[in-house]
């Protein structure tokens, strides 16, 4: 029987990205902090919409932006800025929005 080498995902992460606490890793990672943020973010969106039974295009109209805007933004494909991200949420009706910086405290964004 042929013996199979297997090599864990761990040393191939620090094959191709470099080894943790390296400037290319610290991208790579941060970038992957960046992507599932928005994910979060666009379901949080896709969720409010669709609980209000509105369309991508309805939305899109309420906030003066197309469909396929509001699909980027549903899809974490779009960075979001805070300006957009509160006429967002507040044309879903979500008056206020709180960003929690752990022991610094908490802002209101709008």
């Amino acid at each position: 029987m042929a013996k199979i080498n297997l090599t864990p995902a761990s040393e191939l992460v620090d094959e191709v990205w470099g080894k943790p606490g390296t400037p290319e890793r610290d991208k790579m990672e941060a970038r992957l902090k960046e992507d599932l943020n928005a994910y979060f973010v666009g379901e949080a969106i896709k969720k409010a919409r669709q609980a209000q039974n509105l369309t991508q295009e309805e939305l899109g109209q309420r906030i003066g932006v197309q469909r396929a805007q509001i699909s980027r933004l549903e899809k974490g494909k779009s960075i979001i800025t805070l300006p957009t991200m509160s006429r967002v949420f507040r044309a879903l009706g979500i008056e206020s929005g709180i960003l929690d910086l752990g022991a610094i405290g908490k802002v209101a964004l709008w």
